[in-house]
């Protein structure tokens, strides 16, 4: 057996598939490090790597670092120390004022054989396997999808051998090449990438620029994988895929090897080459540090206003939110309506890692960040509400036949001339902003299977304590969870919380307060020093990030006891809302005030109904004394931590190693999305068609897109988010923070390798 058909091709060829990031479905999209992958290297030796599989750098053009420079954001001793005498001042400054051609990644067979043919062979592969993928891995948007008993490699070859698009373009013989191919996906596998030449040495680069050919088709394949591994199982689709586009370069190849063969012999030494960054490269990467080093100092001067004392007086009214950056711009305003109100941080799930079933389904929703399983299952409903749940079913049937009937082969052209009608209403109100969505308001959430107390008394007191909420309660605290409003947007899930799996998190919010006002839990907490007094009650709410409304779950407690403090706190949130829409306002395009983005919200052409996460830069876990003199526009994760209480440090090992890394995630997927928004954007948003019922496509097919849409990142003038890398300030000792990064690797790889910055607050 010749090297390049060795068993160690499987290997390779894993190991590329571990190189791509997962994509998840619309229904549930969160966001992803985009460089997940490659988090065991240096940002120079990143963009090496993605010049020569992608064709792009991971970095943005020399003339935004030029600019910031100009306008004195950046620097010359930002400069001096992000190179640490890797380059000279004047070297750098001499690199600002140009910008050096990106070397061409090296070609595939289908790039070299479309330069010699004029035949758009790169544009018709990824529509014909686009095509075949959309039905393969629909998730219920498609009449009839594809069978899925079969593997992916399977399944594509059935269709393959009839599909006849690609003969006609003029590849001569392809279903019969496929037919020929090897009924096993791993013989198949070996049978191209010998037949292509490719050495164990090009395998692995050539193998992961395949699949960033394919795009997020490849990207949801490897969130298949990424969630068959978390169950403990493993999922083949990846690997298909790559077999499935050597297949394809081998039928190419066969037709045009005489015409390119000098061509391909070049390419082929190119993916051999050592991965060594240039000199561009790395200079690019001290741009880029000297850009985060200057995003740190202006950082440092905000939080240096003392911190305010600790108070000593019970609180006005508690109100726990998310990290979310949103939430600070928000929780800024609540406290400045009444500074005896008391506003905490933590991560959106609080702490409940739940598989939720919502009234009416049978479907489990992960709502919890997508590095865990869950933890606890819950139900909406009960054995009172057995009749409204076989209604609802009822009417959800009835509503999924009506729409498969609107977009049937038969009564689409007769249902669009007979009923068009009847939707005129409909289109004027919506055409006109006028429907306005509602908060979701299913029955309240209760845990199924019921736990035992010692385990609710437990995960109380670990919730509690890691938001540092253990002592001197309000009478009344609100759990917020959030999510937002918007209509006819695909990407809506990516709006909502993160941490509750891409869904609004009025579930986890729910079941934590009815957990807090459980008296027998409470009488539990006393043995773990956590005394709740007998007149604070938990409620429940839903921040809705697009409006700034809040939500209160009223009905899901008694609050007859709590008239005059719920009267006050819906007062002092409206209040609020109006000086977070204010302040928002200022940054969105077109907005004018809080009636405008309330407009915004229920406008089914708006592309920017809010800008999510977009600017966010920072996160900070520290009491919220230490950060509440500081306004940070809405650009800091914040968590409530107060380190002399965690004498265990099981609290600031779970910061590290869970909300830091979500929050990396999202940081970095911002920054991918700008920074190479061809390869890791979703493109434009008035272009985009669903397919699948999983992502979207620019047009009418071809590759999948992941990341974020061009208008999540950019106004339509200039640049609504800057490129930085998370700054993870942690007020904590040095030595507790250094060993827990000891014990983890892969999160000490994020600082190691700067994905992640982090300081401590002194």
């Amino acid at each position: 057996m010749s090297d390049t058909s060795s068993p160690n091709v499987h290997a390779l060829a894993q190991a590329a598939g571990m190189a791509i990031p997962p994509v998840w479905p619309l229904a549930s999209s969160v966001a992803v490090n985009p460089f997940l992958g490659q988090s065991d290297r240096s940002l120079c030796q990143v963009s090496a790597l993605l010049a020569r599989v992608a064709g792009t750098r991971a970095t943005m053009p020399r003339a935004w670092f030029a600019d910031k420079l100009a306008a004195g954001q950046i620097s010359e001793a930002d400069l001096e120390a992000a190179s640490a005498g890797a380059f000279s001042l004047a070297d750098l400054k001499a690199a600002l004022a140009s910008q050096p051609d990106l070397p061409a990644a090296p070609g595939t067979v289908a790039q070299l054989a479309a330069d010699v043919s004029g035949i758009d062979w790169p544009g018709l592969l990824a529509e014909r396997f686009g095509h075949w993928a959309a039905g393969y891995l629909d998730e219920g948007q498609a009449l009839w999808a594809a069978p899925r008993r079969k593997g992916a490699y399977a399944a594509w070859r059935d269709v393959a051998t009839h599909d006849l698009t690609l003969e006609i373009a003029g590849l001569k013989g392809f279903a019969a090449h496929v037919a020929d191919a090897p009924d096993k996906a791993e013989e198949a596998l070996e049978r191209a990438t010998a037949r292509l030449g490719l050495s164990a040495q090009a395998q692995p680069t050539y193998f992961h620029q395949l699949l960033m050919g394919l795009g997020g088709w490849a990207q949801y394949a490897r969130y298949r994988l990424w969630s068959a591994q978390l169950a403990g199982g493993d999922d083949t689709t990846l690997t298909d895929f790559l077999t499935i586009a050597l297949l394809m370069e081998e039928a190419l190849f066969g037709l045009y090897e005489g015409r390119i063969k000098d061509d391909w012999a070049g390419s082929l030494a190119a993916h051999e080459a050592p991965l060594v960054p240039g000199r561009d490269e790395q200079i690019d990467a001290v741009l880029q540090e000297a850009a985060e080093r200057a995003g740190q100092r202006a950082l440092a001067q905000k939080l240096a206003a003392p911190a305010r004392p600790m108070r000593q007086t019970r609180p006005a009214m508690q109100m726990a939110f998310c990290i979310d950056v949103r939430s600070e711009v928000f929780r800024r305003a609540l406290e400045s309506v009444n500074p005896d109100i008391e506003t905490k941080g933590f991560a959106g799930f609080f702490g409940l890692a739940t598989g939720h079933k919502a009234f009416a389904s049978d479907v489990e929703e992960l709502r919890l960040p997508v590095l865990l399983n869950p933890g606890v299952h819950s139900h909406a409903g009960g054995p009172n509400l057995a009749k409204a749940d076989q209604d609802r079913r009822l009417a959800k049937r009835a509503k999924r036949a009506w729409g498969r009937f609107k977009l049937a082969a038969v009564s689409s052209f007769a249902f669009v001339e007979a009923a068009g009608p009847i939707y005129a209403g409909r289109l004027v109100r919506d055409g006109l902003a006028l429907h306005k969505k509602s908060a979701p308001d299913d029955p309240v959430p209760s845990l199924q299977p019921a736990q035992d107390l010692p385990s609710l008394v437990g995960a109380a007191n670990t919730v509690l304590n890691a938001m540092a909420m253990t002592q001197n309660f309000a009478r009344l605290i609100v759990v917020a969870g959030h999510g937002a409003s918007v209509v006819n947007n695909p990407h809506e899930s990516a709006l909502h919380c993160g941490a509750c799996g891409g869904y609004s998190g009025e579930v986890n919010a729910r079941l934590l307060a009815g957990l807090l006002n459980d008296t027998q839990v409470r009488e539990g907490l006393v043995a773990h020093g956590i005394t709740i007094p007998a007149d604070t009650l938990f409620m429940a709410g839903l921040h809705d990030t697009t409006t700034d409304g809040v939500t209160l779950y009223e009905k899901d407690v008694d609050a007859s006891a709590h008239g005059p403090d719920l009267a006050a706190l819906k007062g002092w949130l409206a209040k609020a809302a109006s000086l977070s829409c204010a302040e928002r306002a200022l940054r969105l395009p077109g907005a004018s005030g809080q009636a405008d983005i309330g407009h915004r919200a229920r406008n089914w052409a708006e592309v920017r109904p809010e800008w999510a996460l977009a600017g966010c830069s920072a996160f900070i876990a520290a009491p919220r004394a230490r950060t509440m003199a500081a306004d940070l526009g809405g650009r800091a994760f914040l968590h409530d931590y107060d380190w002399k209480a965690d004498t265990s440090l099981a609290v600031l090992e779970l910061i590290m190693t869970a909300p830091v890394v979500v929050a990396s995630w999202i940081s970095l997927q911002y920054y991918g999305s700008t920074v190479a928004p061809g390869l890791f954007g979703a493109g434009n948003k008035l272009l985009h068609n669903v397919v699948g019922g999983i992502g979207v496509v620019e047009g009418n097919g071809g590759v999948l897109r992941a990341g974020l849409p061009w208008q999540s990142v950019h106004d339509g003038q200039k640049l609504a988010h800057d490129p930085l890398r998370l700054t993870v300030c942690i007020e904590a000792p040095r030595d507790a923070m250094s060993g827990i990064l000891a014990k983890h690797d892969g999160v000490r790889a994020l600082f190691d390798n700067r994905w992640l910055h982090l300081l401590a607050l002194d």
